[in-house]
């Protein structure tokens, strides 16, 4: 049964869309680095989705299809890690999953409101080492599941800018 469940989750990931979106999150990841390398105090995030991914930032056109290129390339050339980003949402929803799972299990069995405020200290303490599990977890998460770092036959078909109330965007879209 296990062999049975993991094969699906596998065959899960290679399905096409599952697998583009992996693959934009991880040429986003990897475009993120880029940019940070060249400026490490501009402020950035990105969006991945099946048909690209969007960069918001105050960042030109020229810098986005110059970082772009470069992440594609180096993730091509086996850079694979560059499709792990630490501030990746997925790190965030790990950590917010373990925090409350764990608190919440400290709670089970509070018959009144007095068990339940005394076992607040525990909660805390369990959801303090769920954030701490969830550290390399988010990221092993990323690596097996939510993004790819090989490409394959992505390629970048357009690069446009946006504007989003005051927020500057670029919708990168991909094709493969």
């Amino acid at each position: 049964m296990a062999d049975s469940l993991s094969d699906l989750f596998l065959s899960l990931l290679d399905f096409s869309p599952v697998s583009r979106i992996r693959r934009n999150h991880g040429l986003e990841h990897a475009t993120l680095h880029v940019l940070a390398e060249r400026n490490p105090r501009r402020t950035m995030a990105g969006h991945s989705d099946l048909n690209g991914f969007w960069i918001i930032g105050d960042i030109t056109t020229e810098e986005i299809t110059a970082a772009v290129r470069e992440a594609l390339g180096r993730l091509q050339n086996g850079e694979h890690s560059l499709a792990v980003h630490p501030n990746c949402g997925t790190n965030f929803a790990t950590a917010g999953i373990l925090a409350g799972g764990m608190a919440s299990l400290a709670m089970l069995g509070g018959q009144n409101k007095r068990d339940r405020l005394e076992r607040i200290p525990l909660a805390v303490s369990l959801a303090t080492l769920g954030i701490i599990i969830a550290q390399p977890l988010g990221l092993l998460v990323q690596r097996q599941v939510t993004t790819a770092g090989n490409p394959e036959a992505l390629q970048v078909i357009e690069i446009a800018p946006s504007q989003r109330g005051r927020f500057k965007a670029h919708r990168i879209v991909t094709a493969g």
